[in-house]
């Protein structure tokens, strides 16, 4: 068993609340241990404290990116956050993702952030049935390499829990879902980039970003979806003005 590290246990204020219950605080003492992350100290609070905390998680390596909250106010994978990093006065705050529907406690409702990606054109349009070849593709170049920037996204969500746009318009399609149409847009598998330009360029899509950059900023992956969203900028500029550059 891991030893305590000092006497006095840590204060882990926790917002709680969902549908019908408006989110509150509330304060429990939890042992400080040595190499203990935020996710074991809301496992403590559970299995110790009250088992009837919710919150969601699967892998605790750091792969799966579904423990992401809001930690003293910024998005985290509670799995990767070590407790004597964010400990501030022997206290930190726990709550749910920012900009997702609580259902209970510490677990969001996914459903509006992946509805995004649909809206965004999020998915591949072939260009090949499953009876012809796969067609080769250059790993060097100038859209391979475009496409390969944005492809470890996992959904964790933490980008859309940052992003202020997304708080202030809720039409916002957000970082993630323009990462992944970008992705695609530059994907040479992929059949329809117009399609993509069409759904990006409407109503909340990449040009209603104000570049603030906390997508990028707190991405656990160390991904850049403001490049990204930049990008689809440019793309569905020149498209407008008549010019291609493909």
């Amino acid at each position: 068993m891991a030893e305590v590290l000092q006497q006095d246990p840590m204060r882990v204020t926790v917002l709680r609340g969902g549908p019908g219950a408006p989110m509150r605080p509330e304060t429990f003492e939890v042992p400080l241990y040595e190499s203990q992350t935020v996710l074991d100290v809301v496992s403590w609070i559970q299995q110790n404290s009250d088992p009837t905390l919710s919150y969601r998680f699967a892998c605790r390596v750091g792969m799966c990116g579904s423990c992401a909250m809001m930690v003293n106010g910024v998005p985290r994978w509670t799995c990767r956050t070590h407790v004597q990093k964010v400990l501030v006065g022997g206290a930190i705050e726990v709550g749910p993702l920012r900009n997702l529907p609580v259902i209970k406690d510490l677990a969001v409702d996914m459903d509006p952030f992946f509805d995004k990606w649909v809206e965004a054109e999020g998915r591949h349009h072939p260009t090949r049935t499953r009876d012809d070849g796969i067609a080769p593709i250059d790993p060097e170049s100038a859209d391979r390499q475009q496409a390969t920037a944005g492809i470890e996204c996992i959904n964790c969500s933490v980008c859309y829990a940052a992003c202020d746009t997304v708080a202030g318009n809720p039409d916002y399609l957000g970082p993630a879902a323009l990462q992944r149409a970008w992705t695609l847009y530059n994907d040479e598998k992929n059949a329809d980039r117009g399609s993509i330009l069409d759904a990006v360029s409407g109503k909340g899509g990449c040009h209603f970003c104000h570049s603030m950059g906390s997508c990028t900023i707190y991405c656990p992956n160390e991904l850049n979806p403001l490049a990204a969203i930049a990008g689809l900028k440019s793309a569905t500029a020149r498209r407008f003005f008549g010019r291609r550059d493909r």
